[in-house]
């Protein structure tokens, strides 16, 4: 029997327990066999639960909870800048609380327009991120949002749906995101699999929309047995690759809803999760 990467390391993790079963009589080999058979279910639901979410109907994305900035940021037609702006924003705080800042800027400014943001400089941005307490990283982050304003008027003359217009290959969007000042592979495989998933962007394939590499990916991923604890970001994302080569980011919203709701870094509560039947529970 050959194996790849994570059927591989499920074996080395339970190879340490040999002896207790040659002690026992278990046949080793079929515990094998039952755990590769839980991975592969494993996929195949989350892979199902994934193409859900891209097939279904409904491309209003639920961002805040905000019912008027939710608006917003769905808005990509009139103001795909409040979209890319939160995208950018998330960092290090509540995925909730990060998407509402460009929404909250807006009204300080008096509408959403772009050319209204372009009257703004990086002092007045300060301020505003300063009394209202809109990030943990107040300064860093308003120069990354002020940044993005300039590379918005200078590279996509003030339409920044450019990066995702005439249906482009997926490496092309992601390389796009990245050109923005603090702007990593998370964020910009995040903003790609939100415009493929949520707003059903076309696009000529999703080879490069990986998972995002967050806590909640993470901690499933090493819980579930596809990865050793204490793993690095890279090996999540090649993982995800390993799992599902064509759209490796499939996996996103199903594993960032495990570890959120269920999968908690403390008193998991296995019992109501959806893969608990066949999760190997390293925890």
């Amino acid at each position: 029997m050959s194996v790849g990467f994570s059927e591989g390391l499920w074996y080395l993790q339970i190879k340490t327990q040999y002896s207790l079963y040659e002690l026992t009589g278990i046949d080793l080999n079929l515990i094998f066999i039952d755990g590769y058979m839980n991975q592969e279910k494993i996929v195949d639901i989350l892979v199902k639960k994934g193409k859900e979410l891209f097939s279904s109907r409904d491309s209003k994305v639920e961002f805040t909870g905000n019912p008027e900035a939710d608006a917003l940021l769905n808005n990509l037609s009139q103001f795909p800048h409040a979209f890319v702006l939160g995208c950018i924003m998330n960092r290090q705080i509540r995925i909730e609380r990060a998407w509402l800042i460009p929404y909250c800027i807006f009204q300080e400014i008096g509408g959403f327009e772009f050319e209204r943001l372009l009257k703004t400089d990086l002092n007045f941005l300060k301020d505003i991120f300063k009394r209202k307490k809109l990030h943990r990283f107040n300064d860093i982050m308003t120069e990354n949002f002020y940044s993005a304003i300039q590379l918005i008027h200078n590279e996509y003359k003030d339409d920044v749906s450019t990066i995702w217009k005439d249906n482009p290959k997926s490496a092309t969007i992601v390389r796009r995101f990245l050109e923005f000042k603090g702007v990593g592979i998370k964020i910009a495989s995040m903003g790609t699999n939100i415009l493929a998933r949520g707003f059903k962007i076309p696009m000529q394939d999703k080879i490069c929309i990986d998972i995002s590499p967050d806590v909640h990916a993470k901690r499933v991923f090493i819980r579930l047995g596809f990865l050793k604890k204490d793993t690095s970001n890279d090996e999540l994302i090649f993982c995800a690759k390993e799992l599902n080569p064509e759209y490796p980011g499939v996996f996103d919203f199903s594993v960032f809803e495990i570890g959120r709701e269920w999968c908690r870094p403390i008193n998991p509560d296995c019992k109501n999760c959806y893969l608990d039947q066949y999760c190997a529970k390293n925890i």
